[in-house]
């Protein structure tokens, strides 16, 4: 078995992945072997996903594909955040499920269920496997949420204030080996929140208490609007903190098998941060033993992508109002290494969209040959019988993807595979093989195009045109299957089409 290597921010260096439960060993033969515990930090619900958002569950799903192409099984959780996120990470300003019911007119449950939905959508669009995902609510574990929090207190870990219960990182040992930043700077980037009451600038809330309903009435309200989700606790009625609702769903999910943490690197300096202190400080144990940051996608210019400044694109307003298949952008994100920033451009798109169109060219070549070769073969074929994967290219790819999940250069080795010496049916095996990985759908494409049913009669009768040497009519038929938009090549092995 090739060995997995990853890079680990916790300790800066590429790592090999070995599982807390290690035993029995992979065997892809058999259909999966040692499991891995992932957990990936999901949406927080109150708008629309942008594509940089994206980019990191792109990341993800791409890591989740290397571990079971490996061998491994996988026990994937992921968050919904339906609750406590606030719109300063650092226990600023309102809840954004909150201001968002406000803003649209509607419930914050009912916003939570709407972008839920739509993030689960967008994951569909995308080819992103979900549904071995083991999902968790924030407003369905509030319980063990309270429960952590009281560990915490009867810790010493805990003080109260005007607003909440928090968390006092002074006492906390090794708060800063996530983020590698001195104390001195995280605390430097908190003291933006001027929270008079905290004892430490990278303090942060592990419980919010509700506003009073008696606070004098702000301009233009009639009446003091109380909060919609919120819970009775020891310390009052309230809401948990959003680092304290990923702990607790991280830990109910996984149990014990917390091997690997996933996130965008924005999430370093304190939403992980403030995990991991909060977590080893409950249980006295190491909290996640890989963790794995995805970069930045920023827009022409370098400017992050990110809803706070407007100026973030979904799926919807970038690709498929204007006619693009989601899977360019999949594409366009393989091209880069998930810890390197991304830049996004329709320059960069269009050429993502040229670039998997030839893709989809070069297997439905190999496939127009190898389905014309078997054809009128009894009890028919699948690609599946077609060929195994080339080993000697097999273990080239496993090298790329196997390296921090390098699929830019994982790309190149199908490249190799198309112009090698290989039959075409050892090209295509390899290739749908590959694609495992990248998760375009290639063998999908290839059974759409091979037998088209709303072109079957205009092929067979431009066939046999060209057989009796009609040339005009061959040509006109030709003419008619490329408005119906496929494009027609004559070869040896006979005609081949593909969509434009």
């Amino acid at each position: 078995m090739k060995k997995l290597f990853l890079y680990n921010t916790l300790s800066r260096k590429k790592e090999e992945l070995k599982p807390i439960k290690t035993s029995p060993q992979p065997s892809p033969s058999k259909g999966g072997g040692a499991l891995v515990g992932l957990y990936t930090c999901g949406p927080t619900v109150y708008n629309f996903a942008h594509i940089g958002n994206l980019r990191t569950y792109l990341f993800e799903d791409v890591l989740k594909r290397v571990l079971l192409y490996n061998g491994y099984k996988v026990k994937h959780v992921m968050n919904i955040t339906d609750v406590g996120h606030l719109t300063g990470d650092r226990d600023m300003g309102e809840d954004k499920l909150e201001k968002s019911a406000k803003k649209e007119g509607k419930d914050a449950w009912e916003i939570a269920e709407f972008y839920t939905k739509a993030f689960k959508e967008d994951l569909n669009k995308l080819n992103i496997i979900q549904d071995d995902i083991i999902w968790l609510k924030a407003t369905e574990t509030i319980p063990e949420q309270i429960e952590l929090v009281k560990k915490l207190e009867a810790k010493g870990y805990t003080y109260k204030t005007s607003d909440g219960i928090y968390f006092n990182t002074s006492k906390f040992k090794d708060y800063t080996k996530l983020s590698h930043q001195p104390l001195s700077s995280l605390q430097e980037g908190a003291r933006v929140e001027k929270n008079p009451e905290k004892k430490n600038p990278t303090d942060f809330a592990l419980w919010k208490f509700s506003p009073p309903l008696n606070l004098p009435l702000g301009k233009g309200e009639k009446k003091r609007e109380g909060r919609q989700m919120e819970w009775e606790s020891p310390w009052g009625i309230g809401f948990p903190g959003w680092h304290l609702e990923c702990s607790v769903m991280s830990m109910k999910g996984l149990k014990d098998q917390l091997d690997i943490h996933c996130g965008g690197i924005d999430h370093i300096n304190i939403h992980h941060t403030n995990e991991i202190a909060q977590s080893e400080a409950a249980t006295g144990k190491k909290f996640f033993n890989y963790w794995l940051h995805g970069a930045f996608l920023n827009i022409a210019g370098g400017e992050k992508m990110a809803k706070s400044q407007e100026n973030f694109l979904t799926l919807e307003n970038a690709l498929i109002k204007k006619g693009i298949d989601p899977l360019v952008y999949r594409f366009a994100v393989l091209q880069t290494h998930y810890r390197k920033p991304m830049e996004y451009s329709e320059k960069i798109i269009k050429n993502a969209k040229n670039g998997l169109k030839h893709l989809y060219n070069q297997a439905r070549e190999l496939a127009d040959t190898v389905f014309y070769q078997i054809e009128g073969q009894a009890g028919g074929t699948t690609l599946h019988s077609i060929s195994q994967p080339n080993k000697k290219f097999k273990d080239e790819f496993l090298q790329a993807v196997n390296d921090d999940l390098n699929m830019p250069q994982a790309l190149a080795v199908v490249q190799k595979v198309f112009k090698s010496n290989l039959t075409d049916e050892e090209k295509l095996g390899t290739i749908v093989d590959f694609d495992k990985i990248f998760g375009l759908n290639i063998e999908n494409e290839l059974y759409n195009i091979v037998k088209p049913e709303d072109i079957e009669t205009l092929v067979n009768e431009r066939e046999k045109a060209r057989k009796e040497r009609n040339f005009k009519e061959s040509d006109r038929l030709r003419k008619e299957i490329e408005k119906k938009g496929y494009i027609v090549e004559d070869t040896e092995v006979g005609m081949r089409f593909s969509k434009k």
